[in-house]
């Protein structure tokens, strides 16, 4: 019968070996090494220090806080803001024999109520919190009857209002620590913080302030170099469409992220209706749309079946624990890179090759824009909101939704009354309750509290006025990306701040991955030198858009007013369709012929190579010409939508007559 782990005196070495880290590792986990990063935390949390740990997804984080638990004497916290992955975690640990549980709003009142007892206790060797249960004045009473010798913070991020997933209940763990006394020590472990973010967490929970020691900081592993990262232009829905039907039909499990419910459904309903998807996939969705039973079905189905594709929003991948997704598909394109490594990070953890595929149209970043907006409401919004609850509630409770809110106060959109909703909650202004069968966005009873004054509100709406920097910032990060020219895995790892090193990248699309391409035939490479020479003539100070409009000799207002219709270039390709120039501009910029500028403006401007280019003393040049199907593609995913027929203006295409809508999927023909 195994040893209590409850009773284990703290250090203790594990019968069997005089190294207790890796005896414990055997004896409570079945391990018989350590990955790269795990033994040095648990050593230095040991030793009496705090750590943070930044490593991505799958690489065995919560072993570090686990082992460290049991290594100790007494009860561990870890705070989470996954219920599911706790519940995960509580399981396997019950499984392995140590005392463990959770406590979140997903128990029951009386099972809630014998778990803090349990608590009080000392029962637990760890328990998992959820990070509102820090404001529970029952909670509070339970923990302070037993010795905490370690507090672990799992995705840690949270904490900072740099981080790409700011959660305010977080900021209450400062209190949190004070209350339990500076012998506790804490591991914040996280997949994603960059520099910024890992000096705002250390701030926040006061970590190397005395008298607490300098914190162990670990930062490794984000190469991945079994991840084929790509980034694919498409300019219609059409032409993401066929890319995810490959990577369906080609590369086995995968993944397709999505921006918006709305969007993860319509994808969902076109790969289930599609009469040429070959190779036994099956499509499954998941959102927020769904009901948790729903949404436990669709998990469940992915796990077991043989060629899954599940079309989701966000909210999928969290705990999931299937090592060999062999693709993840950005549909559109993520708010931050922190958002980006983290979804792909859910393929190839079985160390084989993964496909990963950003679908890049850059009308996709107006999703994002407008998810910035409305997590970021302004100081004006949320005066006029608390201006229309005084009105509202002045003689009471009053149960109203989110949209009903954003009316009455004139905001745009009921997402953006929630989020002002809660700033104003978390300022002292307001207090929420359920009503009996509703959920946050249909009716919940909002109730005004005693005027804390005009100073939180400035506060509460400075600090959100920050977070909408950082989110920027980040959005405008995760186009450099998109843009970058160099090595990818390599760009990861600068930007999250670990050193890039030889051998890190397997192929991505720049730097070794990319598709060879046929020799340009001289209709091609006459159209190629007009376009270069028409970006070199602009002289690096218009965007995409007006070099097309030159191109074509459109006489817009624009492109008159800023005198390119003067240009020798304009007009010369006026036979070719927008959307094709547009994909062939797209080509150049990853040839490094072309240079993009900065947002918003984003103008281009020619490379020394592209110069060289346009004046053909690149003889071995090749470039993917758009539309062309990729060597080895299926014949029936061979887009309809290809490079338009030779003409005598160039070679490369007839007009279309008709640009179809952002949306249309026309029935293929079976080869």
């Amino acid at each position: 019968m195994p040893e209590d782990p409850a009773t284990t005196p703290p250090n203790a070495a594990p019968a069997g070996g005089g190294d207790p880290v890796l005896e414990g590792a055997r004896r409570w986990f079945g391990h018989e090494r350590f990955r790269p990063g795990q033994r040095e935390p648990v050593e230095a949390v040991l030793a009496g220090r705090d750590a943070v740990l930044v490593m991505p997804t799958g690489s065995g984080k919560s072993l570090c806080y686990q082992l460290a638990a049991m290594l100790l004497e007494g009860t561990t916290v870890v705070v989470s803001p996954l219920i599911a992955l706790m519940k995960d975690q509580v399981d396997a640990l019950e499984r392995r024999g140590i005392p463990a549980t959770y406590l979140n709003s997903s128990l029951a009142p009386d099972e809630m109520d014998a778990r803090l007892a349990a608590l009080a206790q000392g029962r637990w060797k760890l328990a998992y919190i959820a990070p509102e249960r820090l404001r529970n004045e029952r909670f509070r009473e339970a923990l302070a009857r037993v010795r905490v010798p370690l507090v672990a913070i799992d995705e840690a991020h949270c904490i900072s209002q740099w981080g790409h997933d700011f959660r305010p209940d977080y900021l209450a763990l400062g209190a949190l620590l004070r209350g339990i006394g500076p012998e506790v020590r804490v591991m914040a472990v996280t997949a994603t913080a960059t520099p910024d973010v890992r000096r705002d967490i250390v701030a926040q929970l006061g970590l190397g302030a005395a008298p607490r020691r300098e914190p162990f900081v670990l930062v490794q592993g984000f190469a991945r170099p079994n991840l084929r990262l790509s980034v694919v232009r498409c300019a219609t829905h059409e032409e993401k469409y066929d890319r995810v039907a490959t990577l369906a039909e080609t590369r086995g499990a995968g993944i397709v992220y999505c921006a918006t419910r709305r969007q993860a459904q319509l994808v969902y309903d076109r790969l289930r209706a599609d009469p040429d998807l070959r190779g036994g996939v099956t499509p499954l969705l998941y959102s927020g749309a769904l009901d948790e039973a729903s949404r436990a079905e669709a998990q469940e189905a992915f796990l077991r079946a043989e060629r899954p594709v599940v079309v989701a929003t966000n909210a999928f991948g969290m705990g999931i624990d299937r090592p060999d997704i062999r693709f993840v598909a950005h549909w559109d394109v993520p708010g931050s890179i922190e958002s980006y490594y983290q979804e792909v990070g859910r393929a190839g953890r079985d160390g084989a090759a993964a496909w990963c595929e950003l679908l890049f149209n850059f009308a996709d970043v107006r999703t994002q824009r407008f998810f910035i907006e409305a997590a970021n409401p302004t100081e004006a919004e949320g005066r006029a909101l608390l201006t229309a609850m005084r009105t509202m509630c002045a003689d009471g409770p009053v149960a109203r939704s989110d949209d009903d809110w954003a009316e009455a106060s004139g905001l745009r959109n009921g997402m953006l009354a929630r989020t002002a909703i809660g700033v104003l909650e978390r300022a002292g202004y307001i207090r929420r309750a359920p009503v009996a069968g509703a959920d946050r966005r249909s009716a919940w009873a909002t109730e005004l509290l005693p005027d804390p004054g005009d100073g939180p509100l400035r506060e509460a709406f400075a600090a959100r006025a920050a977070k909408r920097g950082a989110d920027e910032a980040r959005l405008r990060a995760m186009i450099r990306f998109v843009d970058t020219r160099m090595c990818r895995q390599a760009f990861l790892l600068d930007y999250f701040g670990e050193a890039p090193r030889r051998g890190i990248c397997d192929g991505c699309d720049n730097d070794g991955g990319a598709i060879d391409a046929p020799p340009l035939t001289e209709e091609r490479w006459t159209v190629v030198q007009k376009v270069l020479s028409c970006v070199g003539r602009m002289r690096g100070r218009w965007g995409a858009r007006r070099v097309v409009e030159t191109l074509r000799g459109e006489a817009t207002p624009e492109v008159a007013a800023a005198g390119l219709d003067a240009l020798s270039t304009f007009g010369l390709l006026r036979d070719l369709d927008a959307g094709f120039l547009g994909r062939l501009l797209d080509a150049l910029v990853r040839a490094r012929c072309i240079d993009v500028g900065e947002e918003p403006w984003r103008q281009l401007s020619l490379t020394d190579f592209g110069r060289s280019v346009a004046l053909r003393r690149v003889p071995a040049f090749t470039l993917p010409w758009p539309g062309d199907p990729p060597p080895g593609a299926p014949l029936h995913r061979i887009r309809r939508h290809a490079a338009p027929k030779a003409s005598a203006a160039g070679g490369a295409g007839a007009p279309r007559k008709r640009r179809p809508p952002p949306w249309v999927f026309l029935k293929r023909r079976r080869p």
